[in-house]
């Protein structure tokens, strides 16, 4: 499936290309496509991700390289022959731009400093012993203390990038954790699993039950794309919401709610077939590692 990201300016769109492993650069007010960069790499593009600054594209792939192209000079001006072992899965860039992560189906996540190229004579820093299983999502916290990451293994880990180990892990999930995000208080972490949940995590609190979303999968349903009044991030919601009533992200709706909020809802009849009820996680849903 093609991957997409859009620049933190709005200006533009990337998206890969699984028949020719190629990279398009669309304007995102005209849908002028503006550069195809075809045979980017030699196998599946897995992620194609801005930078903060919209000045770079970061892609991994099935090839386990990573390449950086400049918009400016419209050239690949950075490529990286990674030590992971496996397809990279994914990617994501410190709020600097100066740090990019990147998540391997080896079960591990590797730190690269783009800006200085340190990495060239000692490679990337490896973060392991995190995920029993392959990694497939990765994020930082705004001020890049903090790494998220979710994987096979059914659980959401939480990393101290001062020390480069991980804090929290975080079990609940049913099956394969495809993503994460974490607020910019770094008080909340959402993950997203092929169980067809979302899950919010409390991790200032993490001995409490966080709260729970159960999403039901709707064919054809289709979502809007928002502007979150207060921290004007862009985020979607469901075509079966009122648009005129959510106007904020959920990070930002999260900051005004009262702690009532923190338990977890009843879990619908119609959300969960009855055979499927007795497979719900046990009250505690994270722990401290």
């Amino acid at each position: 499936m093609p991957e997409r990201d859009v620049s933190e300016d709005g200006k533009y769109v990337v998206s890969s290309s699984d028949l020719e492993n190629a990279i398009c650069l669309t304007s995102a007010d005209t849908g002028e496509r503006l550069f195809h960069i075809k045979d980017h790499h030699k196998s599946t593009i897995t992620r194609c991700r801005f930078d903060p600054q919209s000045q770079h594209v970061a892609s991994v792939s099935e090839d386990r390289t990573i390449k950086l192209w400049d918009l400016v000079s419209t050239q690949t001006t950075l490529s990286i022959n990674s030590t992971h072992t496996n397809v990279i899965s994914n990617c994501c860039f410190t709020a600097n731009g100066r740090y990019l992560c990147t998540a391997s189906w080896d079960k591990t996540l590797q730190l690269w400093d783009v800006q200085t190229g340190t990495f060239r004579s000692h490679g990337g820093l490896t973060l392991s012993k995190g995920h029993d299983g392959s990694v497939s999502s990765c994020t930082f916290s705004v001020d890049g203390s903090v790494l998220v990451s979710g994987a096979y293994d059914r659980t959401v880990a939480v990393w101290n990038m001062e020390t480069l180990c991980k804090t929290l892990e975080l079990k609940g999930h049913a099956d394969w954790v495809t993503d994460v995000a974490i607020s910019a208080d770094k008080k909340w972490v959402a993950s997203a699993s092929k169980d067809t949940t979302v899950r919010l995590w409390n991790i200032e609190h993490s001995e409490e039950i966080p709260a729970v979303i159960e999403t039901r999968k709707a064919q054809g349903m289709g979502y809007h794309i928002l502007q979150c009044e207060e921290c004007g991030k862009a985020f979607s919601i469901s075509r079966l919401e009122n648009s005129d009533l959510v106007t904020k992200c959920v990070f930002c709706r999260l900051k005004t709610e009262t702690r009532s909020h923190l338990q977890p809802p009843l879990l619908l009849s119609s959300v969960l077939p009855i055979e499927d009820r007795n497979q719900i996680p046990s009250s505690t849903s994270s722990s401290v590692v």
